[in-house]
């Protein structure tokens, strides 16, 4: 049997996208290099003859899914699977963990205006963040940073696939950090206590 077979197969049959190296777990022949010489040939082979679907890199993983251009014509089938829609202040929070992270739940809530434990939360169990450390500050905050399932979520082979910051609103590209513009208010020391 042909490594691309095998390769083929596999990431056919899985659900999630897979690392060269677990591909190549599928048969003892195989190793890291063989697999993405077969990734390719795939690739050129599903692009000649036109094919509905496609090998693509998701994070840090590949997948085979459905070219976008097939996309109307699948909205019309109840049983093929939609990935599940974000509010607008999930989506809002979630670019704003992506593209400051590591941070804290209180200053995510600074830049929002509005409490987001809620959000945050679901989030969480939806997989897309995860807690990645602790802040220095009083009481060691919990800090958050998106995921792989983020990855895959939004089709990223990895962070560097995100829209450049200067894309996006000035909130986002401001980097100054919270307690200093915390301070630049007036605050001082305690000014944080009432931010939460």
């Amino acid at each position: 049997m042909k490594a691309a077979q095998i390769v083929e197969a596999v990431l056919f049959a899985s659900d999630a996208p897979l690392k060269a190296e677990e591909i190549a777990r599928a048969d003892e022949s195989l190793d890291e290099d063989q697999v993405e010489l077969a990734i390719q040939e795939l690739r050129t082979l599903y692009d000649e003859s036109e094919r509905a679907f496609q090998i693509v890199e998701v994070g840090d993983g590949y997948q085979i899914l459905t070219r976008p251009e097939f996309a109307p014509y699948l909205e019309r089938f109840d049983t093929v699977p939609r990935p599940s829609r974000l509010s607008g202040p999930a989506l809002e929070t979630l670019a704003i963990i992506a593209y400051r992270q590591p941070i804290g739940r209180v200053e995510v809530e600074y830049i929002r205006g509005v409490g987001s434990a809620g959000v945050i939360r679901t989030l969480q169990d939806r997989g897309l963040i995860d807690v990645v450390g602790r802040g220095e500050g009083l009481g060691r905050p919990l800090l958050y940073g998106t995921t792989r399932k983020f990855l895959e979520h939004f089709g990223f082979a990895s962070l560097d696939d995100l829209p450049r910051p200067e894309d996006l609103p000035v909130i986002l590209r401001e980097r100054t950090p919270l307690d200093q513009v915390l301070e630049g208010e007036g605050g001082g020391e305690g000014a944080g206590e009432g931010v939460a």
